[in-house]
C-alpha cells in the first residue's frame, strides 16, 4: 500500500506551513522530495490507516485501456529569481490564446509570482512574469489558486497568506501601457473570527461582476466561509461573508471552488466535516438579506463503500449532475470520481464513476475534475501513471458504463505531480501544470491532445 512520508509537513494542514515563519518556508523549498508531495499528504487524517481490501462483489472493475502518451511540455520553470517555480493551478485563455498562470514560488522575491505564456510564430511558447509577490506586509504571497479573467483583461486571484492582516488578500492585475501589470489588493482577510483566511480556492465571476471564493480557515467557527465581493462605485470592492462553515455536521476546509446553477445557487465540497468527518458536498441558497442558507446534498463515510475527503469542487453535466473526486476513500482507498444526481425533494443520490488504484498505468490521489461537450470527464492524478509521478484520464460513458483511458502518464522529465484542475482550449486539448518535474524541476506547462 502507498504510504506518505509522516514527517512530510501538509499545506493543507490546519495550520499549515504556509502560515509559519516565511524564511522556514523559503529555506526548505529546495527541498525536492517535500515539494513532490506536499499536495498529495493534504489530509488531516493519516492516510496510513487506508483500507485496500474491498469485500467480494463490492466493486464493478471498470475497462482500462493505455494510449500513446500524447503530452507536449509547453514550459519548464527556472525558478532562478527572476522566474516562478511550483505552479499548483491550471492556467487559463484569454481571447486571443496567451495563458496565464500563478506559481506559489519563484519570483524576484521567491514568494511566488504571476506569469503569461504566449504563442510564438513557427512554434514555442514565451514566458513573461507579470508579478512578483512579495513578502512586505501589503503584498500577498504564495497564491495556491489560479486566475480569473473580466471582460476588460484584468486578472483576478487570491494569495493564501500575506497582506496587511497576515490572512491572504484577493488581488486584480491590470494590463498598463508599454507591456507592464499593475497590482492592486481587492481584499485583506484578517487572522480571527470576524473574516474568513487562507483562501485556496479559484474566484468565481456572477453576470453582475461581483467575485465570490472561500477560506479554508477563519470566519465564527475557525472552519473556513464563502465570501462576495462586491465593486464599490467609485473605487473599492465591499466583502459579504455568506456563509460560515460550523466545523462539524456542516463542513470544514472548504477548498474547493464553487460552482453555480441557472437559479443562483452556490455548490461546493469540504475537505473535512460533516457526520462521517470526511467530507461534504453543500449547496448554498442566496438570502435576501444575512447570511445564505446551506443545505448538505451528501456526506462522505469514507471506507471502502465511500470516498472521503473532496479536496476539489464540483462541476455540473449536461443531465443537471454533479461530478467531482475524493482524495482518498473507496475500494482500494485511493480516491474516487462520485456523481451526485438529483432524485426530488432537494434530495441527491451518489454514484461512482471510479475507484482510483494505486497499480500501474492508474492514477491515485485525484486533482479536480471537468467535462467536455459530449459529457465526457478528465482528471489528473498527483500520483501513479504508468512511471508513478502523476496522469492525465479521461472518462467515457459507453454501453451503460464509464470507461477509463489513460491520456498521459508523466515521468518527471516532462513533469511530475499535476496539480489543480485542467483546461481546454477551443479544439479540445487539454492544459495543465505539474509541481514538479521538467528541464528544471520546478514544474512545467503542458498539453495534452486527447
Amino acid at each position: 500500500m502507498f504510504q506518505v512520508d509522516p514527517n512530510i509537513k501538509s499545506r493543507d494542514n490546519a495550520n499549515c506551513f504556509i502560515s509559519s515563519d516565511p524564511a522556514l518556508s523559503q529555506s526548505t523549498h529546495s527541498d525536492e522530495r517535500r515539494r513532490i508531495l506536499m499536495r498529495s499528504q493534504r489530509l488531516s487524517a493519516p492516510l496510513t490507516a487506508l483500507i485496500a481490501i474491498a469485500a467480494a462483489g463490492a466493486l464493478f472493475l471498470l475497462p482500462m485501456r493505455a494510449i500513446a502518451q500524447q503530452e507536449t511540455v509547453l514550459y519548464s520553470f527556472l525558478d532562478n529569481n527572476r522566474d516562478g517555480s511550483s505552479p499548483f493551478a491550471a492556467p487559463i485563455f484569454d481571447a486571443a490564446g496567451n495563458l496565464y498562470g500563478t506559481t506559489a514560488y519563484g519570483g524576484a522575491h521567491n514568494y511566488g509570482s504571476v506569469f503569461e505564456l504566449s504563442p510564438v510564430a513557427g512554434g514555442g511558447w514565451k514566458e513573461k512574469v507579470l508579478h512578483s509577490f512579495n513578502l512586505d506586509g501589503v503584498d500577498g504571497y504564495q497564491p495556491y489558486a489560479g486566475l480569473v479573467l473580466d471582460a476588460g483583461g484584468n486578472l483576478y486571484g487570491t494569495t493564501s497568506p500575506g497582506g496587511s492582516h497576515s490572512g491572504g488578500t484577493v488581488f486584480e492585475l491590470s494590463p498598463q501601457a508599454g507591456g507592464t501589470w499593475s497590482e492592486e489588493i481587492l481584499h485583506h482577510f484578517a487572522l480571527g473570527l470576524s473574516d474568513g483566511n487562507n483562501p485556496q480556492s479559484n474566484l468565481l465571476f456572477d453576470a453582475a461582476g461581483n467575485l465570490y471564493g472561500t477560506t479554508v480557515a477563519g470566519g465564527a467557527h475557525s472552519s473556513g466561509i464563502a465570501f462576495e465581493l462586491t465593486p464599490v462605485v467609485g473605487h473599492g470592492w465591499s466583502e459579504k461573508l455568506l456563509h460560515a462553515f460550523d466545523g462539524r455536521g456542516g463542513g470544514n476546509a472548504p477548498y474547493g471552488t464553487l460552482e453555480f446553477d441557472s437559479a443562483g445557487n452556490l455548490y461546493g465540497t469540504t475537505q473535512n466535516g460533516g457526520a462521517g468527518a470526511a467530507g461534504i458536498v453543500y449547496e448554498l441558497m442566496p438570502a435576501a438579506t444575512g447570511p445564505w442558507t446551506e443545505r448538505i446534498l451528501h456526506t462522505f463515510t469514507g471506507g471502502v463503500s465511500d470516498g472521503s475527503y473532496p479536496q476539489f469542487g464540483v462541476v455540473f453535466g449536461s443531465t443537471g449532475s454533479l461530478y467531482g473526486t475524493t482524495l482518498t476513500g473507496g475500494t482500494f482507498g485511493d480516491g474516487t470520481v462520485f456523481e451526485l444526481s438529483p432524485i426530488g425533494g432537494g434530495n441527491w443520490s451518489e454514484s461512482f464513476i471510479h475507484y482510483f488504484n494505486a497499480q500501474p498505468p492508474d492514477g491515485f490521489f485525484p486533482n479536480a475534475v471537468v467535462a467536455d461537450a459530449s459529457g465526457n470527464l478528465y482528471v489528473s492524478t498527483v500520483q501513479g501513471g504508468s512511471y508513478g509521478q502523476g496522469a492525465v484520464l479521461e472518462f467515457s460513458l459507453g454501453g451503460g458504463s464509464w470507461n477509463e483511458t489513460v491520456l498521459s502518464s508523466f515521468d518527471y522529465n516532462d513533469g511530475a505531480a499535476p496539480s489543480g484542475s485542467l483546461v481546454f482550449d477551443a479544439l479540445g486539448n487539454l492544459y495543465g501544470t505539474t509541481e514538479v518535474g521538467g528541464a528544471y524541476n520546478e514544474g512545467t506547462v503542458f498539453k495534452v491532445a486527447p
